[in-house]
């Protein structure tokens, strides 16, 4: 991606300063200052006005308007093997699939042509999706995409009492919200926003809470580190451990164990954003126009799962993944049934997605469950479980 933005529209300009004003109004409200975490949720999910809840186009190439292509926009190959994960997971508990957060509705439509290829078409697929807009667009993509299917197609404003069968998560947990923090001389302090006297956003850190200092106890950094950890994703890991019956979880993002992620290379931290299918790291430009995201800690995802009663069942790198649940084998096929320019296509979507200098390494995948005996199809070769 470029480093260098581009200047957004007038109208962009209008609704990010509306969404300021909001930020600004709440900042004020609690005393002069937020929480980061609380930033990242204002500018991503105020109604009508932050990222995932305006009207503007997120999924997509430079040319289609969006900020950035996700795998299944990449190619349908990517939903195809994943499919083999899911239908084993699905057969061992129920034919039930859930879709946390699913974009541009690419992977579900893939996932339900695929399932339904193999002969195990969930007799339900559900999607767990908060954007309204994001919904309408999940629904147009299915419907153009696998119209048969789209009767089996539910959508939830929150998570299920109970769940059996299947959830799939693909760049799901680096869209929720972390703190920043900083290991200071005078101890663990977190850094929020506050204003300065022009009423723009500035860093500012604060004594942290004993909350927090509970959570990274066990994380060593050197004295000025300053990094992030994603309470919301533990909470969310906690919740479907208490929910799950029998199933599993296949989540897809890019991460590191907590040993890797708090190395002293990454001082700073990992926030980053997306703008046009630029990234910078200016969280306050323009705010809601930007995507927010950051490194997960995968380390901390298998714990607060295990915690709440889920068994970790593999965790590997894209590329292994992949290759496990058969994604060479579909490449072959579609070179000897599609035409030569299609083969190609997909030849060159796979190497972005299975490229260790692209995504076949920064991106990592685990699977946690209850009831599922059978090791799992994505993980029999280079398991890294061992790594958390």
């Amino acid at each position: 991606m470029e480093s260098r933005l581009p200047e957004p529209t007038a109208d962009a300009q209008t609704a990010s300063l509306q969404l300021t004003q909001v930020i600004s109004d709440e900042i004020r409200t609690q005393g002069g200052w937020i929480s980061f975490a609380r930033y990242w949720e204002l500018a991503l999910y105020t109604p009508g006005l932050g990222y995932y809840a305006g009207g503007t186009q997120k999924f997509g190439s430079a040319a289609e308007g969006g900020d950035f292509v996700t795998a299944p926009e990449l190619t349908p190959l990517f939903g195809q093997a994943l499919a083999n994960q899911v239908a084993q997971i699905t057969a061992a508990s129920a034919p039930v699939v859930l879709e946390a957060g699913a974009g541009s509705g690419k992977l579900a439509a893939d996932l339900l042509l695929a399932l339904d290829a193999l002969g195990q078409t969930p007799e339900r697929y559900l999607i767990l999706e908060l954007s309204g807009e994001l919904r309408a667009r999940q629904q147009a993509t299915i419907a153009q995409l696998a119209p048969t299917l789209l009767d089996r197609v539910t959508w939830l404003d929150a998570l299920p009492e109970q769940f059996s069968g299947c959830v799939v998560g693909n760049e799901v947990l680096d869209a929720m919200p972390v703190h920043r923090l900083h290991w200071s001389e005078e101890g663990l302090l977190e850094t929020g926003v506050a204003l300065d006297p022009h009423n723009a956003f500035i860093q500012q850190d604060m004594p942290v809470s004993a909350a927090l200092q509970a959570a990274v106890a066990d994380i060593e950094v050197p004295v000025g580190y300053r990094g992030e950890v994603g309470l919301a994703a533990q909470a969310w890991m906690a919740e479907w451990g208490r929910r799950i019956v029998q199933g599993g979880m296949v989540l897809i993002d890019y991460g590191l164990p907590r040993r890797e992620l708090y190395h002293p290379q990454r001082n700073g931290g990992t926030v980053r954003c997306h703008y046009q299918h630029r990234s910078h790291d200016d969280p306050y430009w323009w705010p809601g126009l930007s995507d927010i995201t950051a490194h997960v800690d995968f380390t901390a995802v298998a714990e607060a799962g295990f915690a709440a009663g889920l068994e970790v069942l593999g965790y590997t790198n894209q590329y292994a993944f992949l290759m496990n649940c058969g994604i060479g084998e579909l490449l072959a096929r579609r070179q000897r049934e599609d035409s030569p320019a299609s083969a190609v296509k997909a030849s060159g979507a796979l190497q972005l997605l299975m490229s260790p200098n692209e995504m076949g390494e920064l991106f990592k995948v685990i699977a946690l469950g209850k009831g599922i005996a059978a090791p799992l199809l994505g993980f029999t070769r280079g398991d890294r479980t061992h790594t958390l």
